[in-house]
């Protein structure tokens, strides 16, 4: 799979029935303040369809029951399905084995599953690891808080004046000392899809393992773990259609075995005992797991994964790309209008401030009009302050928004930069 991006020429229409898609999406029929919804608030968290809301009711009516513990039928059909979801992941992600799918809260548990794991097991004084200027905040905090204790160095790959990833400074920055590379596959703030398959071929190189944050990826674009080769691989389920509270760690399964438990608790271990031999763990991925899951959540975001599929991800990844094509053009065109992240390798979103304007206010007074956009650092606050500004509006697409929608959050946008100017 080449690491590039979609083409980006506008579409005339999009390549599925985009007012069937919408209909399965009850919230797009509510309305705003008496306008209808334009939610273009997708890097954030994405809409969810019926399809997998009907998942939540059909667990807590039909089998809600803890999982692999229990004998009884409810059980058994819990496990299954919650089983059954690791199986969707793997496929989802081309992994070699189910085993390699482990279960978190979220892209930001997940990393810290890795920080706290691995790398406490791992890193030490006179380590680097190398982590980018576009960082998430969930990317950089647990690096530096581990870093505190543990006395390696913590180094930043720089971005250019368009928010695309130096490379060769990338280059520069690895050696020896290197144990760690920690990077985005796309910027939640610009954008910029990063080349992860070349990052992880030098890296590799220079013997150390990479992390890849793809919560921003995985709904846009196909990911193979296996042709990224990459060594950790998380996402959210919630900027994939799914729920709140259930996310992904991938790793290649020599790893994972070679790390000890993060937590402790009930399901991930094999024996408990007060004898000096101690506690025996659970294999690969349940040591991992400790208490009872989301399962719910888990479940729910197994269905998510199929109704992407169903549409398909390259499909989805085509309209969003012409998405922002519309509406980079159009907001272009808006005198005093900067957008902040111009990499020529970017997925849907759309990051901007206006002269004169602070993107609080456009948030809030365009929230008036209907639509929905993000304003704020985006947890991503040194690439901000990189490039001079404390804040940016973001606007973010997904497959269910529309050309129209474009217009109306670009008409929005207009009527509100002349009542705060």
């Amino acid at each position: 799979m080449p690491d590039t991006a979609i083409d980006v020429r506008p579409a005339v229409q999009a390549p599925f029935d985009l007012k069937a898609l919408r209909d399965e999406f009850p919230i797009l029929a509510r309305e705003v303040h008496g306008k209808p919804l334009v939610y273009l608030d997708n890097a954030a968290t994405s809409q969810t369809p019926s399809r997998v809301i009907d998942v939540f009711n059909h667990y807590y009516t039909r089998y809600n029951a803890n999982i692999h513990r229990g004998l009884h039928t409810l059980a058994d059909e819990a496990t299954a399905a919650f089983e059954g979801t690791r199986a969707r992941v793997q496929a989802f992600l081309n992994a070699e084995d189910s085993r390699q799918v482990i279960f978190t809260r979220g892209t930001t548990e997940a990393i810290n599953l890795v920080a706290q794991s691995w790398g406490r097991q791992n890193l030490s004084a006179g380590d680097e690891v190398l982590i980018s200027m576009l960082e998430h905040h969930s990317n950089i905090v647990p690096w530096q808080l581990l870093a505190a204790e543990r006395g390696f160095t913590l180094k930043v790959i720089p971005v250019d004046e368009r928010g695309a990833l130096d490379i060769r400074a990338y280059r520069a920055l690895l050696s020896e000392r290197t144990k760690l590379v920690a990077v985005n596959h796309v910027s939640n703030a610009l954008g910029t899809i990063n080349p992860i398959k070349e990052m992880a071929r030098l890296a590799h190189q220079q013997g150390a393992l990479i992390l890849v944050d793809g919560a921003q990826a995985a709904p846009h674009q196909k990911i193979d773990v296996q042709d990224l080769d990459a060594d950790f691989y998380a996402f959210s389920g919630h900027k994939v259609y799914g729920p709140t509270g259930a996310g992904v760690l991938y790793g290649k399964k020599a790893l994972l075995d070679s790390m000890p438990p993060w937590q402790g608790g009930g399901e991930m271990i094999k024996t408990v005992s007060f004898e000096p031999s101690g506690t025996t763990f659970a294999e690969t991925p349940h040591k991992f797991e400790a208490g009872t899951p989301a399962i719910a959540e888990v479940i729910a975001m197994g269905e998510a994964l199929g109704w992407v599929e169903s549409v398909g991800i390259e499909a989805i990844g085509q309209w969003e790309s012409a998405l922002l094509a519309h509406a980079t053009e159009r907001v272009s065109q808006i005198d005093g209008l900067n957008i902040i992240g111009t990499a020529p390798n970017k997925a849907g979103v759309l990051s901007f401030v206006v002269d004169g304007a602070h993107s609080q206010d456009i948030g809030l007074l365009i929230d008036q009009l209907g639509v929905a956009i993000r304003t704020g650092h985006h947890c991503a606050q040194p690439l901000l302050h990189h490039f001079g500004v404390e804040a940016t509006c973001r606007a973010s697409f997904a497959a269910y928004n529309t050309l129209e929608e474009v217009d109306t959050f670009v008409a929005a946008l207009e009527r509100v930069i002349k009542m705060v100017r």
